[in-house]
């Protein structure tokens, strides 16, 4: 299971507020134009503010105030979009609006619950969200049959004095949508909230190591394909199918969602950058990047609005991780630099400080950049990461011990290895990166960096043992998008193979990895030259190497091996 993010803030009016103020065959989709407008003086935190760009989807609540709809839809778009504090916002605008509205205190409890990223809720985040419940169940009256059914089930999502254990609540809530489900299947909102309660139930957990779906994964994604039939561009649909299929065997199966996602709410980063999560997958590396790019550009519009930001950190700064793992796969050296580089800053210290189990794991991918392109002399320049930043630290080390590796300074390798085995050691065992134990993602870390001194004196046959030792870790981890192991070890071992004469063996370490990632052109590139050692017929060759030609076309650096590590790799 996911390790729980970090708890978003309370923030609210009125009723509202539970704490103190401050509470394949593709082709990439019409770049979307529109992004959030943005006010010249940012206004208070907690004020409401009205969005361009959040999509067309809307749901008539029984209110006789337009301004209650409007804030009413826009919370709920949000809601979908996974930005839980903006909604907060908005249905409190629309309380504001029309405070005899019960939709508008159902969307305030909603958003203040559990979400696959965040399977935890604070106590005063649950007593805001049973108040505001309480004041919907007492308007319930006024909701046409589908709303107050929707008002009847949340009930079940929240107690007072609040619970130790969710757990119970989260089934009854799920159960209870499952009835309304049954009684209005024609709707919907009805739907697709529904299936997001079942993935509650199990989040980041719907697939097994073999690919077959656990628990109500199937039943999950039967409910979002009859959304997406009744409404295609279901905004809540669109994003929770995505998570459903993602992590299975078949990812492609929602790529037309994904395309469909694409255009659908600028105003949203986080919305815009979830297509990538399929076109990685595919080997769609060009639509990943511009997936993450319109992200981005939402994201520094919405970080003009709201310039406090709490959990939206993580989701910025993934976008911008997303990114550079995407141009990193793609030869794009540039691009993928400039994007790790500003994740660092884009965190404040206090941010950073106070919530270091959930933002570390995206401040990691500065030194995978630059271990993926060789830069070995700005590695050695880099200084060392704050003592808080404990799998920072150890991730130093591990690139510090690639770069003298690469350079020959075998000596000085062995310090840092030894130096990461310390810093792995002083990393708690309950710590995780995003979804997997830091020990075990630390654990590749030590012997990529053990296979890449031994190759360095020669022992290749130690290499070779070390990166299949790695390659079993990493086979073994639990998916995460970008995986919590950026450059893949197959990449390292195929470039040590080719060198020690193991053609064979290297052509299939490429092959294994284009099954998992598929058109990356640093295996292509291996593969290539394996099918030219190999004898490999002209038409064979001509092929291998188009498909290298292809992939790198957006490509601004020359390789020689599909690793930099190795002593006959060029990178310029």
């Amino acid at each position: 299971m996911k390790t729980p993010h970090l708890l978003l803030a309370c923030t609210g009016l009125l009723v509202l507020s539970g704490c103190a103020t401050g509470d394949h065959a593709h082709a990439a989709a019409p770049r979307a134009a529109a992004t959030p407008a943005v006010a010249a003086t940012p206004p208070p935190a907690t004020a409401p503010h009205r969005f361009d760009g959040i999509g067309p989807h809307h749901r008539p609540i029984t209110t006789s105030s337009p301004e209650a709809q409007h804030w009413f839809d826009q919370g709920l778009a949000f809601a979908y979009a996974f930005n839980h504090d903006e909604a907060v916002r908005s249905f409190t605008a629309a309380a504001e609006a029309d405070p005899q509205s019960p939709m508008a205190y159902w969307g305030a409890a909603l958003v203040r619950g559990p979400h696959i990223n965040n399977p935890l809720v604070p106590p005063e985040r649950e007593q805001a969200a049973f108040k505001a419940m309480q004041r919907a169940l007492d308007l319930k009256e006024r909701a046409n049959p589908t709303d107050r059914a929707l008002i009847e089930a949340l009930q079940h999502r929240y107690s007072d004095p609040p619970s130790a254990d969710r757990a119970p609540l989260n089934q009854a809530y799920a159960d209870a949508m499952a009835a309304v489900w049954t009684a209005h299947p024609d709707d919907p909102d009805v739907g697709a909230l529904y299936a997001e309660s079942l993935m509650d139930l199990q989040p980041w957990d719907l697939w097994t190591d073999t690919g077959a779906p656990k628990g109500r994964t199937t039943e999950i994604m039967e409910i979002l394909e009859a959304v997406q039939r009744m409404e295609p561009n279901h905004p809540g649909a669109l994003h929770f199918y995505i998570h459903a299929v993602e992590a299975g065997p078949d990812p492609g199966r929602a790529l037309a969602a994904a395309d469909r996602l694409r255009p659908l709410m600028p105003a949203s980063g986080h919305m815009l950058h979830m297509p990538s999560h399929i076109d990685v997958l595919l080997g769609h590396w060009q639509e990943a990047i511009a997936s993450n790019e319109r992200a981005i550009e939402s994201d520094t519009a919405y970080r003009a609005l709201r310039p406090e930001q709490d959990f939206h950190h993580v989701y910025m700064a993934h976008n911008r991780q997303m990114l550079a793992f995407a141009a990193m796969m793609d030869g794009r050296k540039a691009l993928a630099l400039d994007s790790a580089r500003q994740i660092p800053p884009g965190v404040p210290e206090s941010y950073a400080r106070t919530n270091t189990a959930f933002i570390e794991p995206y401040l990691l991918i500065p030194y995978d950049t630059l271990v993926r392109f060789g830069l070995w002399d700005e590695i050695l320049a880099e200084p060392a990461p704050p003592d808080y930043l404990l799998i920072k630290t150890a991730m130093w080390h591990f690139a510090r011990g690639c770069a003298f590796a690469a350079k020959g300074q075998v000596a000085e390798a062995n310090v840092e290895a030894g130096r990461l085995r310390e810093a792995a050691a002083a990393v708690p065992a309950d710590r995780f990166m995003s979804i997997n134990p830091a020990e075990r993602v630390l654990s590749i870390a030590g012997h990529v960096l053990a296979g890449e001194i031994a190759y360095r004196k020669g022992d290749l046959d130690t290499a070779i043992s070390e990166l299949n030792q790695a390659i079993a870790i990493e086979d073994q981890l639990l998916y995460m998008e970008p995986p919590e192991w950026t450059q893949p070890v197959r990449h390292s071992l195929g470039a040590i193979l080719l060198e020690a004469g193991k053609v064979a063996e290297a052509e299939q370490a490429y092959r294994d990895d284009l099954a998992q990632w598929p058109d990356n052109g640093w295996s292509l590139y291996g593969l290539a030259q394996c099918i030219k050692r190999r004898g490999g017929s002209p038409e064979e060759v001509a092929q291998a190497e188009g498909r290298f030609r292809d992939a790198w076309a957006d490509a601004d650096i020359q390789i020689g091996a599909s690793c930099l590590c190795v002593a006959k790799a060029t990178a310029r």
